[in-house]
């Protein structure tokens, strides 16, 4: 391991090497709101995210892609429903992002204010 990769904090090292397919705020609203839920329509999760229905719809075909939503597509009645629900792997990985950003939060939280110009710890 390279020296300066050593001296990176553990919670900065995480927060750097989120995974960006999860990050993507669209994207973990609808892991977040599919994971409280067994299951949900396409029509209610887009009125939850405030998405276009063309937005969500690339938002979960990248996420169905991954393998971390299900998307099951059918009638009811004569009307098309498509059914959602996250994945074992996708309730895993957003497990992971939340964790990796409650650490993160927590080293800030843990800091004490310091004010601008003020760090003698700052070397170049």
């Amino acid at each position: 391991m390279k020296r300066s990769e050593t001296s990176i904090l553990p919670e900065i090292r995480d927060v750097l090497s989120l995974d960006k397919l999860v990050h993507e705020p669209a994207r973990l609203a609808v892991l977040a709101l599919l994971s409280s839920v067994e299951s949900a329509d396409f029509t209610w999760l887009m009125h939850q995210t405030g998405l276009t229905q063309g937005n969500l719809s690339t938002h979960l075909t990248k996420l169905d892609q991954a393998g971390l939503v299900s998307i099951e597509k059918g009638f009811q009645g004569k009307r098309p429903k498509t059914t959602l629900r996250i994945t074992e792997d996708g309730a895993a990985r957003l497990a992971a992002e939340a964790e990796a950003l409650r650490r993160f939060l927590a080293l800030i939280a843990d800091r004490p204010a310091r004010q601008r110009g003020k760090n003698k710890d700052f070397r170049t």
